[in-house]
């Protein structure tokens, strides 16, 4: 069961909107490769605010997530796409329900 998760918030550059819609596309076969995420969901929120979701059984895999691949290629493009730092806040999971 996951416990705790990510909930990250992206400005996109005006502009960028595209590119970011395609970046957050574009990492789902990073997300499916990672084990220990077995929730993960990349959102648009509105014109140019985007998003992702991603859920974990226990810190030890919401750390091990944000040392990976998909962290660090969206720092490695946070200046070219974002019109300011991703916004990632770390939250605890009250109450979920995933298929079985």
């Amino acid at each position: 069961m996951v416990k705790v998760a990510l909930l990250v918030r992206l400005e996109a550059k005006p502009g960028k909107e595209s590119a970011v819609a395609s970046f957050l596309e574009g990492a789902l076969p990073l997300a499916d490769q990672e084990g220990t995420t077995p929730v993960w969901f990349a959102l648009r929120m509105g014109p140019s605010t985007f998003g992702i979701f991603d859920a974990f059984a226990d810190d030890a895999d919401r750390k091990a997530h944000l040392a990976g691949p998909i962290a660090a290629a969206l720092m490695a493009k946070a200046a070219e796409l974002f019109a300011k730092p991703p916004q990632i806040e770390q939250v605890d999971l009250l109450a979920v329900k995933l298929p079985r």
